[in-house]
């Protein structure tokens, strides 16, 4: 039996004639007519003004609080139960993280910590320059009251929506509530250019400056001339391609994950101690990954046994990420809250989750599961 991997690339079968198109064309470059179609085309389904490719949701998210111009040591609000990539880019800038805990109906940046934070930061006349907010497993964060307390203070909201591509907040896109969004393509996410990001937003100079900046901040000429400090960050026109492919499937991605999700729930949710992570109300999350939720004492084994009886069986799963503020790297910053974000890593397993499984793949998964409690 092959390995089951928890999240692996998907391929429509269109990608290698628009590669073959592009390399007939000979834009191999990160400049060319798929990129800027890409971006256009990005912009379009996300509701956006603008968009600009990058070559990591990464990039996108540190070109946005460069745009900032964060001196060192100013603070950035950013939850601690999320992905190291939401907070390094505050150091790429010297910046401070604040990590806030989250909410235990949704795991994301718990809206009255934001207000308690922010008071507080208000009367001690030193407010965060921005407030980091992520969709946490591909399900949005509230942003309407993120951008709202934030807005109290003049403070722009940054939104992670690395894994949240083709998810609904009220109706609209994730991604498209805040100052700026990041998105990323990396090879594990709903739709993949195998690398890349795109960081989207309606200020039209944010954007401007960022493709500026990506582009080693050539100013205009002739000459190899720079006044500022660039990066190497643009997307390839080739990547673009392969996303203009991927981007025409997104849907069909999207309904294959949350079926997933749902057969998950349907033959393990009967398992006394299991849950899974939860829906918020406000809107549609794109099931990005199906995280199994245990109790110990009543399932009768512990997720970790749980994810090295599934390594045995050459099936790929992962905890949850470890809160951010209780890394070695993250040591010197401040946070607020944490115990959610503790008992969301103890107890959560990321299962396989990818939008191509097989039913007998799923079945294979659920059977090795169900057997752990017997087996411990």
């Amino acid at each position: 039996m092959s390995r089951i991997y928890m999240s692996p690339p998907h391929m429509s079968g269109r990608e290698q004639q628009l590669l073959a198109d592009v390399f007939a064309s000979n834009w191999i470059a990160p400049v060319g007519p798929d990129l800027a179609e890409f971006e256009r085309r990005f912009a379009e389904r996300l509701g956006v003004d603008h968009a600009v490719a990058v070559s990591s949701g990464t990039a996108a998210l540190h070109l946005a609080l460069r745009r900032l111009e964060i001196d060192r040591d100013d603070e950035v609000v950013c939850p601690t139960l999320t992905f190291c990539a939401s907070a390094n880019p505050i150091l790429y800038e010297a910046g401070r993280p604040v990590f806030l805990d989250v909410e235990p109906n949704t795991w994301n940046l718990d809206p009255n910590l934001l207000d308690e934070e922010l008071r507080a930061g208000a009367a001690k006349g030193r407010l965060p320059r921005a407030v980091m907010a992520v969709d946490i497993l591909g399900q949005s964060a509230d942003m309407d009251a993120i951008t709202e307390i934030a807005g109290r203070y003049d403070i722009p909201v940054i939104e992670d929506a690395a894994e949240a591509l083709g998810a609904t907040y009220k109706k609209r896109q994730a991604g498209a509530s805040g100052w700026a969004s990041a998105f990323s393509f990396n090879g594990n996410k709903i739709i993949t250019t195998s690398g890349g990001g795109m960081l989207c937003s309606n200020d039209g100079e944010l954007i401007e400056k960022a493709r500026f900046w990506s582009t080693q901040a050539k100013d205009p000429g002739p000459l190899y001339h720079h006044t500022e400090l660039g990066f190497n960050y643009r997307m390839s026109n080739v990547l673009a391609a392969i996303g203009l492919a991927q981007l025409d499937v997104l849907d069909e991605r999207v309904a294959a994950r949350r079926r997933v999700a749902a057969y998950y729930q349907q033959q393990l949710g009967d398992l006394p101690g299991v849950s899974f992570n939860p829906t918020a109300s406000y809107g549609e999350p794109n099931a990005w990954l199906t995280v199994l939720c245990v109790d110990e004492s009543k399932f009768g084994a512990s997720v970790e046994a749980i994810r090295l009886a599934l390594e045995s069986q050459d099936i790929e799963s992962r905890r949850v990420w470890v809160p951010l503020h209780s890394l070695p790297l993250y040591q010197a910053c401040r946070y607020r809250g944490g115990v959610v974000a503790a008992d969301v890593f103890e107890r959560s397993l990321c299962l396989p989750s990818g939008s191509a499984l097989t039913d007998e793949q799923l079945e294979r998964i659920v059977e090795v599961i169900r057997s752990c409690p017997r087996i411990r």
